[in-house]
């Protein structure tokens, strides 16, 4: 049962959305429900790149308890992912082991930016009220009820954040 008072206060959940796997699949994130999301703008040739990592090691340690990591390859950002999907898929893969969904490359900004970045900037602004990703791997934890509750920039490493999804997770 929500509690009455979160419940006034919830936006449209992130299940509305939908969007394309890495594979060209359309996907509903209405998949997603009931978990706990942690929603990441990815690229393969950037400083960050290798937190793809530390969000498998999070993956695998919380799965079960119902933790989706979904990563958004995006090019943005000095050109750091110029790949095209199978190249992209085979990269994380190989490189780090990823196992977590993936999605088609989309643009996280602008008047290009995928619907599902669009709110989730509207939802969880970053430092000073600005709503634009500044880089890659800027993170949106997202709760049980598809609302978001943070945004973490590309400088928080993901075993930082693991104690706020250990608290989202805990929630039922």
């Amino acid at each position: 049962m929500i509690d009455p008072c979160y419940a006034a206060r919830m936006t449209k959940p992130v299940y509305e959305f939908s969007a394309k796997t890495i594979a060209g699949q359309d996907a509903s994130l209405e998949l997603y429900r009931g978990k706990v999301l942690l929603i990441v703008n990815t690229a393969s040739q950037c400083g960050y790149t290798p937190q793809y990592k530390g969000l498998e090691a999070l993956y695998k340690k919380y799965k079960e308890q119902g933790l989706e990591v979904l990563g958004f390859p995006c090019n943005q950002f000095g050109g750091q992912e110029p790949g095209g999907e199978a190249e992209i898929a085979k990269f994380c893969e190989v490189s780090f082991g990823v196992t977590f969904p993936l999605f088609a490359k989309i643009d996280v900004n602008g008047a290009g930016a995928h619907p599902l970045f669009k709110h989730l900037e509207a939802e969880a602004p970053g430092i000073l009220g600005s709503k634009s990703i500044k880089w890659n791997f800027t993170k949106f934890l997202v709760d049980r009820h598809g609302q978001v509750r943070k945004r973490f920039g590309p400088r928080d490493a993901p075993a930082e954040i693991a104690p706020e999804i250990e608290a989202e997770l805990a929630k039922k």
